[in-house]
Formats: C-alpha cells, sequence, structure tokens
C-alpha cells in the first residue's frame, strides 16, 4: 500500500515537472520583435576603437537569419513566434524598424 501510494506521488511530480511554464505576454513580444527583425533583413555592425594597452582595434559582425533567407514575412514571424510561446495571440502589433 505504501509502495503504491509512493509511486503515485512520484508519477504526479514527474508529470508536474513536464507542465509547461507559463509565458508572459509581454516577455514573449518582446523576444519574437527581435526574431521578427532578423527576418527583415541582415544586421550588423563595426566596432572602432584603441586603448593604450594594445593600440587600435577593430571588429565587424554581420548576422543573417534562416527568415530572412527563406524569405518570410516579419509580421507572420513574430505572429507565429507568439503562438508558439503563449499559444495565444499576439496582445499587441510588433514594434518593428522601418
Amino acid at each position: 500500500m505504501l509502495r503504491a501510494a509512493l509511486t503515485l506521488v512520484a508519477g504526479t511530480l514527474v508529470l508536474a515537472a513536464c507542465e509547461p511554464t507559463p509565458v508572459d505576454p509581454e516577455r514573449a513580444a518582446q523576444v519574437c520583435e527581435q526574431r521578427a527583425r532578423g527576418a527583415q533583413g541582415p544586421t550588423g555592425s563595426v566596432v572602432l576603437g584603441a586603448n593604450s594597452d594594445d593600440g587600435p582595434f577593430g571588429g565587424v559582425a554581420i548576422g543573417v537569419t534562416g527568415d530572412y533567407l527563406a524569405g518570410r514575412d516579419p509580421i507572420q514571424v513574430y505572429t507565429d513566434c507568439v503562438y508558439q510561446r503563449t499559444g495565444a495571440a499576439p496582445i499587441r502589433p510588433p514594434r518593428l524598424r522601418s
């Protein structure tokens, strides 16, 4: 009897651990906006500088996402991302650059 009760409790704990954690809709919007920005086009940055220890330095970074390469619409990327994270439609339109 005790063994059956312990098995039931352990099974309940395992199932509870598998429950998805609710995602804050505002946080999902922020994360998904970043992904949608990547679908708008390549991103990049250039760093130039100098310091007394190393002298001049520079760097370039370019990023291209799979969504951009696939030609996906950034608004659709945003909507799909929010739905995947929250299970619901977005609470607001995305704030994307022009």
